[in-house]
């Protein structure tokens, strides 16, 4: 499984999003399957309240189960607060938290990310540095 991040769903879905076109390519090539938490859900919804055609768009992807939700429980919490306290100076939100923390749990490496700067900074235990999607040429 690739972990997903906010942007790349809100650039798969609205065309006109700088990076619609790589974050496209990128989605074409993958053999995996995505996943996300609710935290990243929430931020996309919101940078798309422009588009209620977008937001259903988004709830389409995951009611097919094109990217798939996994939990976050009350054992989780603690080591969000953790990496957030952690990475504050970036700082770190409660989506990359969560995903950093899911990341840990699952031991999932890989992330698909236009945040290339905060996810090479991430550090997260167990499981080194993220391999990050889209690659660099």
């Amino acid at each position: 499984m690739i972990l997903v991040d906010t942007g790349p769903l809100v650039a798969l879905i609205h065309q006109d999003d700088d990076h619609h076109e790589i974050c496209k390519k990128t989605f074409t090539l993958l053999n995996d399957s995505l996943g996300t938490v609710w935290p990243v859900i929430t931020e996309a919804m919101h940078l798309l309240s422009f588009s209620r055609t977008g937001q259903i768009a988004l709830w389409d992807m995951i009611e097919s189960g094109a990217v798939e939700l996994l939990s976050l429980g009350t054992e989780d919490i603690a080591r969000m607060k953790e990496l957030m306290h952690k990475y504050r100076d970036l700082p770190m939100d409660l989506a990359d938290a969560a995903l950093v923390r899911v990341a840990e749990r699952e031991r999932l490496r890989r992330v698909f990310t236009i945040d290339r700067r905060d996810f090479l900074i991430y550090r997260p235990s167990r499981i080194g540095r993220f391999t990050i999607l889209p690659s660099r040429p």
